[in-house]
């Protein structure tokens, strides 16, 4: 006895684009392709994990940098007041002797966006140093001042929706 040949139910001939588990087959590795490649663009764009901008040397996995500038600011007793407002950046000191002939090096850093970060080059004017120039208020600024040469520098936060921020040298009593 010969049996006649059996034909599928026309729900199994389906063609294999309309097959579920090949699409997860195929999709999923494909999506986790897609999202660790995603995920490298975004941590290479955010700069690097450091959020001090000094030169730093590793020596034996321990992370070195130079304070000479903060111990030379310390020595000379100095400390300074910064104020943003109006569209206005200034330099008040406060304490110490500072060099009042040159300019003065700013350096806002944003929290997180090392692209956002701002330096600025303050020119003697009036009591302190001045420029004009419009500062972001909607989040905290790193704030580092330093001499024209690099001799000596301050360090403070400028807090969201403030206008002014004391400065002071990191060793002793600063920042």
């Amino acid at each position: 006895m010969n049996r006649p040949e059996q034909t599928p139910p026309p729900e199994a001939r389906q063609p294999g684009w309309r097959n579920a588990a090949l699409w997860l087959v195929i999709g999923l590795p494909l999506l986790s392709i897609v999202a660790g490649v995603g995920l490298v663009v975004i941590a290479n764009r955010s700069g690097g994990a450091d959020t001090v901008n000094d030169p730093v040397r590793r020596v034996a996995q321990i992370q070195t940098t130079d304070l000479s500038p903060d111990a030379q600011a310390k020595k000379l007793g100095l400390s300074a007041v910064l104020r943003v407002e109006d569209g206005i950046v200034e330099v008040l000191p406060a304490t110490g002797e500072f060099p009042r002939d040159q300019p003065l090096q700013l350096f806002l850093q944003h929290p997180t966006r090392k692209a956002e970060d701002i330096q600025l080059e303050l020119a003697p004017q009036g009591p302190g140093w001045r420029l004009e120039q419009p500062v972001e208020s909607g989040h905290d600024w790193v704030v580092q001042l330093h001499a024209a040469d690099g001799s000596w520098r301050l360090h403070g936060r400028l807090v969201r929706q403030q206008h002014a921020a004391r400065l002071a040298p990191l060793i002793g009593g600063g920042g």
